[in-house]
């Protein structure tokens, strides 16, 4: 697996998060694109299993094929900027910012939307033979995702936002920590089984996960799912964002650099 110890990948970590400011606004925001328009793929086909199978564990199972693509093709995803750019801030890297931090996010979020957003149309098109037909199973299984994650929160009121945003913290700490596992072999196998393992977990206990929403939610809307815009980005984007932040920096990022990297003295004997 040509695995590499803790004080390596966490140096490669802090590395990829200075050269992830230093990128330009083309290439960051063409990499965000793809990365949401893959993922979105990647949830696609996961909801196409259960639907098929009636299983849920299978499609979680397979999820982590599309995030195992994106991430070997060199694409980012916001939930894994959220953890790697601020690193290059903490480490005190030169000409690494906070405004530099929160430029690349908001590129990497209208990326990821972006690319998200238009598989979520390219898929409706499938789902409904160009609209001229009610949507298939899948269509409408996106709907009853799209009801259940905004409505369904709702009606618990700011309980139902913390839990959101509870959930979006669970979430970042598999995600990033599948984004680490990218960087802790020098083989292809050993980064798809480093990734695959916590992609698997997030997926398959429903956290929540900012891009892979930023499919569902749009397609669930187009396919006549009964909740808004607002209901959307109201109670679930935004709690969502913010989880994901505070779950990837604090359970991974975090610990992992304050660890391997700036460590604490040595305890005497």
């Amino acid at each position: 697996m040509s695995y590499l110890v803790p004080s390596e990948f966490v140096t490669k970590m802090v590395d990829a998060g200075e050269s992830k400011v230093y990128m330009s606004t083309r290439d960051t925001l063409i990499r965000a694109y793809m990365a949401g328009a893959i993922l979105a793929l990647a949830a696609v086909f996961a909801v196409s299993i259960t639907v098929e199978t009636g299983s849920p564990i299978f499609g979680a199972i397979m999820f982590p094929v599309g995030f195992c693509m994106l991430y070997l093709l060199g694409f980012d995803l916001l939930t894994g900027v959220f953890v790697l750019v601020p690193l290059a801030w903490i480490d005190k890297r030169p000409g690494v910012t906070v405004g530099g931090i929160f430029r690349n996010w908001g590129l990497v979020f209208v990326g990821n939307f972006l690319g998200a957003l238009t598989v979520a149309l390219l898929m409706s098109i499938v789902f409904t033979y160009g609209f001229s037909v009610e949507p298939n199973a899948v269509g409408k299984k996106l709907a009853g995702v799209g009801e259940a994650r905004t409505l369904g929160y709702a009606q618990y009121g700011v309980a139902g936002w913390f839990t959101i945003f509870t959930r979006g913290m669970l979430c970042n700490w598999m995600v990033s920590t599948g984004v680490v596992g990218a960087m802790i072999s020098t083989t292809v196998s050993g980064k798809v089984i480093a990734m695959w393992m916590p992609i698997m977990l997030f997926f398959g206990m429903a956290f929540e996960h900012s891009v892979v929403n930023m499919f569902l939610f749009p397609a669930g809307l187009i396919m006549g799912g009964n909740f808004s815009i607002m209901d959307y980005f109201i109670w679930n984007e935004i709690p969502t964002v913010l989880g994901n932040l505070v779950g990837g920096l604090a359970f991974t990022g975090m610990t992992l650099y304050s660890t391997h990297i700036r460590t604490a003295p040595k305890r005497a004997l």
